[in-house]
């Protein structure tokens, strides 16, 4: 697995002929498939044309280089009209607005990960003003040009760090266990990260009443009464707490 900026300015090395033949310019994204298609190549030798190498036919990417068989594995955009088409929709993930499907404003990404055997997008990691936090794939509706839509449930199932994006075993436990057992579990977790912080800003409730006005240190039955009320506003309350 490898950030999206990881890839960035990367030499291209082609095995057959042992040299350099261009560096990564850009990823392009497939949103319908949710993966990293292409990778644009840069070269001072091509002033007009846009090139780009399929994932599919990359060898391997290391720390210092993107490997690919030999020179034939980079095309001129002109030539795959996919290509062409993905490149022109400009799908950029790092920057983009999340919100649910609901409408709710959770963040804004700053990271994405790939899996760079295939070019799967495993997750992204996204920003709220108090925190950020990393979201994996399962969890995306849609990747639009200057917006990803997730499920509505997403706040409820950040991890804690990009690592948990592979683990298997965790994602496998999760799906064996029984469906009450998880739903305490996120329960007791909220309620063990929001007793005793500060709200930083009024909080509403869906029916636009105020919850808890800015300033308020959360009680235990407050936390309570936000779960009660859904999880957009536990999100919102989630967003805007310090301490």
């Amino acid at each position: 697995m490898k950030k999206s900026n990881q890839f960035i300015a990367l030499p291209i090395i082609s095995i057959a002929d042992g040299a350099e033949v261009g560096h990564v310019k850009s990823l392009v994204v497939n949103p319908k498939q949710g993966t990293v298609d292409f990778l644009t190549v840069e070269h001072g030798d091509w002033q007009i044309s846009v090139r780009a190498i399929p994932f599919k036919k990359i060898v391997g990417v290391g720390e210092f280089a993107v490997m690919i068989e030999d020179s034939t594995s980079i095309f001129d955009l002109t030539e795959i009209p996919i290509a062409n088409e993905l490149v022109q929709k400009k799908i950029s993930v790092v920057g983009a607005k999340v919100i649910d499907r609901k409408g709710q404003l959770i963040g804004e990404t700053t990271e994405f990960f790939i899996d760079d055997d295939n070019g799967a997008i495993l997750g992204v990691e996204l920003s709220s003003p108090s925190k950020k936090m990393v979201l994996a794939a399962d969890q995306l509706i849609t990747f639009g040009r200057d917006l990803l839509v997730v499920k509505e449930e997403a706040q409820l199932n950040f991890l804690d760090r990009e690592e948990l994006l592979l683990n298997d075993s965790i994602q496998d436990e999760m799906e064996a266990t029984n469906e009450d057992v998880v739903i305490n579990h996120v329960i007791e977790k909220q309620l063990a990260l929001l007793t005793g912080r500060t709200t930083t800003k009024d909080i509403f409730e869906r029916d636009g009443k105020l919850l808890f006005p800015n300033g308020t240190t959360l009680e235990i039955e407050d936390v309570r009464k936000a779960q009660e009320k859904g999880p957009a506003v536990l999100a919102e309350l989630s967003m805007n707490v310090v301490g």
